[in-house]
């Protein structure tokens, strides 16, 4: 006689929106209580209400407009990072040679500080978005060639050989065995990338000058001496970036559920 056991019960899936809610209150109440308990001046650090006010007053057209401008910079160049760094990611796995030769530079070029070139960039592609859209692409690209090759490199051994011993060609290997068992690195890499992506934005537009964008206003604002508006725009660029990283992780949940209930 056999018996059937009991089926698990499963915990309700919402500490991944509930949790992070709850640490963006404690975060809030915090800076609230830190500016009402020091009583620090709205010049030094204004309170929560009044960076909300500047993004909900007669500011909150102008912060949109200039968000969607950098947020424009950054998925143009995240969109040049992924292709450029997907294709050089092939190319050093498929050739071991070419590995040796191109990984040192990459390193020694992810490493020099991109604040460094962008007074270059803006002698080479002057002071339009191209400059600000080649800084996202130089500081979100590495992590997309880096994961892509772990995950490429990644595959098992005896997985390959047990594909080559049904005959399978390299091609379907590739598509059937490596691709899969890459992606979900691919996609580690893609919601580090999009982080840093923003950081390339606003220091594009910090070094390249314009009238437009969250760096832009966080520059004026500052040379106001409108913390409050700062510190509006400041909030505008956390939130685009986390929602564009939910985005990049709702399309990872979408797209690989098999890799979620492995990790599960």
């Amino acid at each position: 006689m056999t018996t059937q056991a009991a089926p698990r019960f499963k915990r309700p899936q919402i500490s991944g929106i509930v949790l992070p809610l709850i640490a963006f209150a404690i975060l809030i109440t915090g800076w609230y209580a830190s500016v009402r308990i020091w009583d620090v001046p709205e010049s030094v650090v204004p309170s929560p209400e009044t960076a909300v006010k500047q993004m909900t007053g007669t500011l909150a057209d102008y912060l949109i407009d200039q968000s969607l401008f950098t947020l424009m910079e950054v998925w143009l160049g995240f969109g040049i990072a992924i292709v450029v760094g997907v294709v050089l990611a092939l190319a050093l796995t498929s050739s071991g040679t070419l590995d040796k030769a191109i990984s040192p530079i990459l390193v020694g070029f992810n490493a020099v500080p991109k604040i460094a070139i962008g007074p270059m960039l803006v002698m080479w592609f002057g002071f339009g978005y191209e400059s600000k859209v080649l800084v996202v692409v130089l500081l979100s690209f590495f992590p997309v060639v880096l994961s892509t090759m772990a995950g490429l490199k990644s595959v098992p051994a005896e997985l390959i050989e047990m594909t080559q011993s049904m005959d399978a060609s390299r091609i379907k290997t590739f598509l059937k065995v490596r691709v899969p068992w890459a992606l979900p690195q691919f996609f580690t890499g893609l919601k580090l990338g999009i982080s840093l992506a923003f950081v390339g934005a606003v220091v594009g537009e910090f070094i390249g000058g314009g009238a437009e964008g969250i760096g832009y206003v966080i520059i004026s604002a500052r040379s106001q001496l409108a913390t409050d508006l700062a510190f509006a725009g400041i909030f505008m660029l956390a939130l685009m970036s986390v929602v564009s990283y939910y985005v990049i992780a709702w399309a990872e949940r979408l797209l690989l559920p098999w890799a979620r209930e492995t990790s599960a």
